[in-house]
């Protein structure tokens, strides 16, 4: 068993509200939180946006309740118990499956709102409702809910929601369901408030016997497959939700089209916690957005207490992405977001296609511990505000993990895929790690650009080839024109120092990786030592404003004047 490495700076709880604390483990019937960074109260915080729907109510309201009633005793639009005797009643029902039955048509309409109350909901065959259809013993996995219909446009979407955000309610995969919410052609969608899970800590065709799950014979056992599946599937908006501890993938999805996804865990299950590889169909379009979301130890499975364990990778016969996809289009945007212990990549985007409709934006997002690399991008791309600590050797000695699936692909931090045309832009970043290198870049033309501004690249011994130090960065095969502009490079390979680079220890308030703090020290060189943000209006990891005109080299800005006065005894 595995307990999580390092600290973190805030928990975002599923409820609502930020809390300073460190890690919470994840129980399968309780509310585990979500990490996000937080923001000090002297900091203008950065913008946020509006929800993709408003709140405004349209279309019939159905309820269900753990005491409510079967569908042919209740209509489900009364937010009431069953009264024990009677057909037809005013009262909700007892399960999702009979708003969603597995056969036939969904009971709810695109455009209605389901609210689930506080409490447990088993989901898969012998759950309330689940009769007739594809729910029957030979074939148990397919025993998942209908499709969530579709709401008739963007201003009437189809809602399903926890009743009470702070008690967000559980839905609970068994006997082996392929997934639990299934969003394949759905449009004008918003889930929230809920946990997804199942009741088994085993993972789906694992290497070990003793964390395999059973798939020969049944009973198969409390485990689910996956957690949301989706296809063809545009307007959608996820928020709230904890997706751990699924046997495979939390969230199996592509072909998508402007997905907004806030606040949303994925934690700790067996294979991948978003995989956006489905085969033909798999690229995604317009905007694709996760704000506020937490990725972490996918490709390990997890313990009722919620300690992630029997962690594999690819050379075990596994996966292990936190979040990969096929070749594919789209706006990718995350930030505010913390990527972590995977057993693979952290974000693996070097599938992006390339095209002039593409692009990646990684803002304010701390990628921490992943076996791999711990971001890939490909064209396009702009990756700012962020810390990247690249402890690629987590895992050694844990689990299934196998001596080749540490520091994976070289364990570069970054590694930067440059197309034709497009430029490539690090600017704010605080980089470290045992891997080949902290910036590695390949690809493009004379015309591709890369962009380095304002980082601080602090190397370590790399691991694979100890006693040599991690380069700063290195263009394979690469012709791209490369800048660099206000960064420091400190104990790299060949002691690099390019450009106007300042290369002397920049001082930071833990540089270890089981605690690594971005934050500068009072005597550090990085202080007011940036090149001008002639942009201005950017935000450091943790919210405050950077000086446009001397900004602090690296992630984080150093509380200064009054800012400082204000944030009290935040270091």
């Amino acid at each position: 068993m595995i307990a999580p490495a390092g600290r973190l700076r805030w928990i975002l709880v599923l409820g609502g509200g930020l809390l300073a604390a460190g890690c919470v483990n994840a129980d399968p019937e309780s509310t585990p939180a979500a990490t996000a960074m937080g923001v000090p109260a002297a900091a203008p915080a950065p913008p946020v946006p509006p929800p993709p729907f408003d709140s405004t109510p349209h279309g019939t309201a159905y309820y269900v309740r753990v005491d409510g009633g079967e569908a042919d005793q209740c209509t489900g639009t009364a937010d009431a118990p069953y009264p024990g005797r009677g057909t037809r009643q005013a009262c909700a029902w007892n399960s999702l499956h009979h708003a969603l039955p597995s056969t036939g048509e969904a009971r709810i309409k695109g455009g209605d709102t389901l609210y689930v109350a506080p409490g447990t909901y088993p989901l898969g065959v012998h759950a309330p409702g689940a009769l007739g259809g594809r729910c029957y013993a030979d074939a148990p996995w397919d025993c998942h809910l209908a499709p969530v219909p579709g709401g008739p446009d963007a201003r009437t979407p189809t809602r399903i929601l926890g009743q009470d955000p702070a008690r967000p309610p559980v839905l609970r995969g068994h006997e082996r369901v392929s997934h639990l919410l299934d969003l394949n052609g759905s449009a004008n969608v918003e889930v929230a408030h809920l946990v997804l899970t199942d009741g088994s800590p085993c993972v789906e065709f694992h290497a070990d016997p003793t964390a395999k799950c059973e798939r020969d014979a049944a009973p198969f056992g409390e485990w689910a497959s996956s957690g949301i599946s989706a296809s063809a599937s545009r307007k959608v908006w996820l928020h709230d939700l904890d997706i751990h501890g699924l046997a495979n993938r939390g969230i199996i999805a592509g072909g998508l089209t402007d997905w907004t996804v806030e606040r949303v865990r994925i934690q700790a299950n067996g294979w991948a916690g978003w995989d956006g590889d489905i085969g033909d169909g798999s690229s995604n379009s317009g905007d694709i957005v996760l704000r506020h979301v937490e990725i972490g130890f996918n490709g390990c499975g997890e313990t009722l207490d919620g300690t992630p364990w029997a962690c594999w990778a690819q050379n075990a016969g596994g996966y292990g992405d936190g979040l990969g996809t096929a070749r594919t289009g789209g706006h990718w945007l995350i930030e505010d977001s913390h990527v972590h212990h995977n057993t693979s990549d952290g974000v693996d985007l070097l599938y992006m296609d390339g095209s002039a409709d593409s692009s990646v934006t990684i803002r304010r997002v701390r990628a921490e511990g992943n076996a791999g690399n711990q971001v890939k991008t490909q064209g396009r791309a702009l990756i700012e505000s962020s810390v990247v600590v690249g402890n690629c050797a987590y895992f050694e000695g844990q689990g299934r993990m196998q001596a080749d699936d540490l520091c994976r692909a070289r364990g570069n931090a970054l590694s930067i895929g440059l197309v034709e045309g497009q430029p490539a832009e690090l600017r704010h970043n605080t980089i470290t790690g045992e891997g080949d290198c902290l910036v590695l870049s390949e690809g493009g033309d004379p015309s591709s650009q890369l962009i380095l501004a304002n980082n601080i690249l602090l190397g370590r011994i790399d691991w694979r080839q100890s006693p040599e130090l991690a380069c700063g960065h290195y263009a394979h095969q690469s012709p791209a024109r490369v800048s660099y502009a206000g960064n420091l490079f400190w104990h790299v390979k060949g002691g690099q120092c390019p450009g106007d680079s300042r290369c002397e220890d920049p001082k930071l308030a833990n540089a270890g990786f089981d605690a690594f703090d971005p934050m500068p020290l009072g005597d550090s060189p990085v202080l007011g030592a940036g090149v001008p943000d002639r942009e201005g209006n950017r935000f450091d990891l943790e919210g405050r404003l950077f000086i446009a005109d001397t900004p602090d080299i690296g992630a984080v800005q150093r509380p200064r004047g009054r800012q400082a006065l204000n944030a009290g005894s935040e270091k």
